[in-house]
């Protein structure tokens, strides 16, 4: 299955971290590989939470929230003909503040295709965002 891992430390405590990372309505103003993010439903982040991720380069899609420790990781999903993506978060403490953990694996008859295109442009956006949570972590808000 093809997919990637970046994992970052950040200057921050992991509570800081938690709650940039599950903000995502404000995404598109802290991460610039975001264009807009609408939420399809109201409250916090929780299991069955879906939202509309547009980004440069890549199709809209829909992510719903598959799994959520609250303050610790959750997991989302975006299903699109012959892919299945799975993007995970998470969260742990660090001796220099909090440990961030992305990562993102794709599936289905269509994904290893659909990779072998958007394999840099993945890796890249992901390091962005991990690089864009820990700027936004380690400044006030």
């Amino acid at each position: 299955m093809p997919g990637l891992e970046h994992t970052i430390t950040i200057a921050a405590p992991p509570e800081r971290v938690w709650d940039v990372l599950v903000d995502v309505e404000r995404w598109p103003e802290r991460i610039p590989t975001v264009d807009s993010v609408e939420r399809l439903d109201d409250g916090p982040l929780a299991v069955g939470s879906s939202a509309r991720l547009r980004q440069p380069k890549l199709p809209e899609a829909v992510w719903t929230v598959t799994e959520l420790t609250d303050g610790t990781s959750y997991t989302w999903e975006s299903k699109s003909p012959g892919v299945l993506g799975v993007a995970s978060h998470v969260v742990e403490p660090h001796p220099d503040g909090t440990r961030l953990t992305l990562a993102l694996s794709v599936s289905g008859p269509l994904s290893g295709l659909g990779w072998l295109f958007t394999k840099g442009l993945t890796r890249r956006y992901v390091e962005t965002e991990a690089a864009s949570i820990k700027s936004v972590a380690e400044t006030a808000d």
